[in-house]
């Protein structure tokens, strides 16, 4: 019999189209001998969607539309599986329109990628393929990331963060701390989005602020850093858990801009929407990247050490910053969940996409399995004997 794989891409998230993107991908490469491929789209207001179009992503062209057409759900605990439940429910009616096995979160940024969609599929009780809640969470926000990292001997670059209100409170006191800490260029940050989104580089106090209000649309937290000189940009891809992890082969991105964005990575050469060359597998790029073996060794060696340290599971990305010409190596962030789930550079290393999701749903029930032998409730009811005289409320 087939396990049902529910996959969920979309989101409240400025990478909503990303994910929907790697999302369509991740369901025409699963192999349909051994699975069942369910879509499931969360919409850019959280409600869950289902329905035989919802894997097409010519059904996204206008997502009002695509909606209307779909069936809304909410999933829910279903005897050791997940079942998909209309809402709202009909009555009278069968409202059970999908159950499934495994889920597979294809989903990017905020409100999703940060280990919120975790914490549901958690509380469903099903397998789930990639990092846990925590593990996520730490992948998404930058500066926790680099406290954790730095705790295991990991090369990263000071930072300093601080709020939107912060920073409304004492402009002038932050910047002179940026000023001395870093000097110029420095390069601002959301503190928890991916993508490059909100990412700029300062070479001046004016570009500062510009590039500090530009990062506050995105987050309520920015994150400075100095600027590696002579930059080049290096991903490696790991795949495994902390028991065993394999890292992929390089590559470098070719960037347009001083600092790789947006536009590099999604737009400038996009392909077709939902097919392989689209989304991240659409970045210009050398892979393998053109750089001396030891370089080569260490990037893989130190992603692995990246991807254990901060307890991550199935299929992450792992970006370096590399000075050319001094030759130091920085840990720049994870993604938890890459674009297109990084197929590309597992492709390139000898693994091919549908082998990469068997082994994805694999980790998801190793995982599964080992947590199920934890104890986490006692099987006792201390309410049951309790007095509650003293309890009642006052009207």
């Amino acid at each position: 019999m087939k396990a049902t794989v529910a996959v969920f891409f979309g989101g409240k998230s400025v990478e909503h189209e990303i994910s929907i993107i790697s999302g369509i991908q991740a369901l025409s490469a699963l192999d349909k001998s051994r699975y069942n491929a369910l879509p499931v789209y969360i919409s850019k207001d959280n409600h869950f969607y289902t329905g035989s179009r919802m894997g097409d992503i010519k059904t996204y062209k206008n997502l009002d539309e695509a909606v209307r057409k779909a069936t809304r759900v909410v999933p829910v605990p279903f005897g050791g599986r997940a079942a998909l439940m209309r809402y709202p429910a009909k009555r009278f009616k069968n409202n059970i329109v999908a159950v499934f096995d495994v889920a597979m979160p294809v989903v990017h940024g905020t409100n999703a990628e940060d280990g919120t969609l975790m914490g549901l599929l958690e509380m469903l009780g099903v397998p789930y393929t990639g990092c846990d809640v925590l593990s996520s969470a730490l992948g998404m926000d930058k500066f926790a990331m680099k406290a954790v990292l730095r705790r295991h001997g990991l090369p990263v670059l000071d930072a300093l963060a601080f709020t939107a209100r912060q920073f409304a409170a004492d402009e002038d006191g932050i910047t002179a701390e940026i000023e001395d800490k870093f000097g110029y260029p420095v390069v601002i940050k959301p503190v928890n989005l991916g993508s490059s989104v909100g990412i700029s580089l300062a070479q001046n106090r004016g570009e500062l602020k510009n590039g500090i209000d530009l990062a506050l649309e995105y987050s309520g937290r920015v994150l400075i850093e100095r600027a590696v000189q002579n930059l080049r940009e290096i991903n490696c891809a790991v795949l495994g858990d902390i028991d065993e992890a394999i890292p992929s082969v390089c590559e470098e991105p070719i960037t347009t801009n001083e600092i790789l964005d947006y536009s590099d990575k999604y737009l400038s050469n996009a392909g077709e929407a939902g097919g392989k060359k689209s989304g991240m597998s659409s970045l210009k790029r050398k892979l393998p990247a053109d750089i001396p073996k030891e370089l080569e060794e260490k990037v893989r060696e130190l992603a692995v050490k990246t991807f254990k340290a901060l307890g991550c599971s199935g299929v992450a990305r792992i970006d370096f910053l590399n000075d050319s010409k001094t030759g130091e190596l920085y840990v720049n962030e994870i993604n938890t969940i890459p674009g297109s789930l990084s197929f590309y550079l597992w492709e390139a290393t000898g693994i091919n996409f549908p082998d990469l999701l068997d082994r994805l749903i694999e980790l998801a029930l190793k995982r599964h399995r080992e947590r199920k032998a934890v104890t986490f409730t006692y099987d006792v009811n201390i309410l049951a004997d309790a007095s509650f005289s003293g309890l009642k409320g006052k009207s």
